[in-house]
């Protein structure tokens, strides 16, 4: 990890640029291919119908907690896939490693070309990368352990109500917290800075912020937004950008984006040189100053009248 405070940041940028690249396109493509297998796999299961689940409430005179689950046939279909389930989830958390590589070289890429970025931020990534993909896969195999021991147990509603107190559980809630979080923040950091120096435009900063804030929140567009940021930073990175990669890639200093003004600026140039003309930037406007107000020339007025 100490590698990560470089002093040659072209030299090793260039170096790293094809595994970061890499582990850019597989965070994506690993992340949703197998939150979708996931999803696809539970989606074939069975579901507690709605009239059975009413029909229990007929007689108030009947305890539901002694009653067997009408959750019992969805964990027997979890158990049956329990082998393709886990392997789905080992993909995200293979996904969670990569996206930690990924935002590792996007940061140390980024202190290099500006020298107040927080050092914290070069080895949260990885640190949080590693232990959110942890979480995923701890936590899928505390579900199995639940689930498993409600079908060999009594199968009753209680029992469900018991579950998420195993050993598994606790430890991926131990380990998910910092792990989801410290990489939601650091994506938002890294993505921020990086546009600030002009390793990302505007449009990648941006998108990349709104992906660190799904991660907190958890939205379903999440795996959309993150799988198409996560596909174009690899292209960045690569330097198969549309138009070619942001300047700062190159000279090795921060390039920051050119502001509103800056752009209006150059667009009334590149026409007063299309049309021949010689063009001058407009002298700054001289400050105006304040004069009474109408409030105050009313009172004046009202006393020379008294």
């Amino acid at each position: 990890m100490a590698a990560l405070d470089v002093e040659d940041p072209l030299a090793w940028e260039a170096k790293q640029r094809k595994s970061a690249a890499i582990a850019a396109g597989l965070a994506g493509v690993l992340s949703a291919a197998g939150m979708a297998w996931r999803a696809i796999t539970l989606n074939d299961g069975p579901s507690p119908g709605l009239l059975e689940a009413v029909g229990r409430l007929e007689d108030p005179g009947a305890p539901i907690g002694p009653q067997r689950s009408l959750a019992l046939p969805f964990f027997q279909h979890y158990q049956d896939n329990a082998v393709s389930i886990v392997a789905a989830v080992v993909l995200v958390a293979l996904g969670s490693v990569a996206l930690g590589w990924a935002l590792t070289y996007l940061a140390v890429a980024t202190r290099a070309r500006r020298p107040e970025f927080p050092k914290i931020l070069l080895y949260l990534p990885v640190v949080a990368g590693i232990l959110n993909g942890v979480y995923v896969v701890a936590s899928e195999i505390s579900r199995l352990l639940d689930y498993d021991n409600v079908l060999s147990g009594p199968g009753t509603v209680d029992a469900v109500l018991d579950l998420g107190v195993n050993g598994f559980a606790i430890f991926a809630a131990i380990v998910g917290l910092p792990g989801t979080l410290g990489l939601a923040l650091a994506l938002v950091f890294v993505a921020l800075n990086a546009m600030r120096v002009g390793l990302l435009t505007r449009f990648m900063g941006v998108l990349g912020m709104i992906t660190g804030a799904l991660m907190v929140i958890q939205l379903p567009a999440l795996l959309i937004v993150q799988f198409f940021w996560l596909i174009w930073l690899a292209f960045l990175i690569w330097g198969r950008w549309p138009g070619g990669a942001p300047p700062a890639w190159k000279t090795g200093k921060a390039e920051p984006w050119p502001t509103s003004a800056d752009m209006r600026e150059q667009r009334q140039r590149l026409a007063a040189e299309r049309r021949g003309e010689r063009w001058e930037p407009a002298p700054p406007a001289e400050p105006v100053a304040a004069g009474p107000s109408p409030a105050t020339s009313a009172r004046k007025r009202k006393k020379k009248r008294r």
